[in-house]
């Protein structure tokens, strides 16, 4: 069966935002989302589940490399909540360590150099996240 799905790189300032189909395991990136200390415009996200539909959210979930907590989780998991109270969907917390980093290198492989609002790292490491996890479900 296959689902739609949205994940989000949260950011204090940025917000990645990801889509795609479990059946073809393929993630789209999405113009990031601005955020203020943390907090999007909550119609944007209403928008993307309307045009969307997804039937999950997912939510990386910054873990220092040891897998212990750090004060991004705490607020990646605050995100998470306030998504499900919101739109009463399924959220999931998906580990993303080495997103960023990896969301990085390949910005600087597209030739990025511009402005922050131009830049696509938050969206890269949101197709990242749903990636990695459309991977992880298949080897079950």
């Amino acid at each position: 069966m296959s689902q739609t799905l949205l994940a989000f790189d949260f950011g204090s300032k940025s917000i990645g935002v990801s889509a795609g189909q479990s059946s073809l395991a393929v993630a789209n990136e999405l113009p990031p989302l601005r955020a203020k200390d943390g907090i999007p415009d909550w119609s944007q996200i209403e928008n993307l589940i309307s045009e969307w539909q997804p039937e999950k959210l997912l939510v990386g979930l910054p873990l220092n490399m040891d897998g212990s907590d750090q004060e991004m989780t705490r607020r990646a998991r605050k995100f998470a909540n306030r998504l499900h109270g919101r739109f009463r969907l399924e959220v999931e917390l998906v580990d993303e360590r080495l997103s960023t980093m990896e969301a990085k290198e390949i910005a600087a492989e597209r030739g990025f150099s511009g402005s922050y609002n131009k830049n696509p790292v938050d969206s890269i490491a949101a197709r990242l996240i749903l990636e990695s996890y459309f991977s992880d479900f298949s080897s079950q």
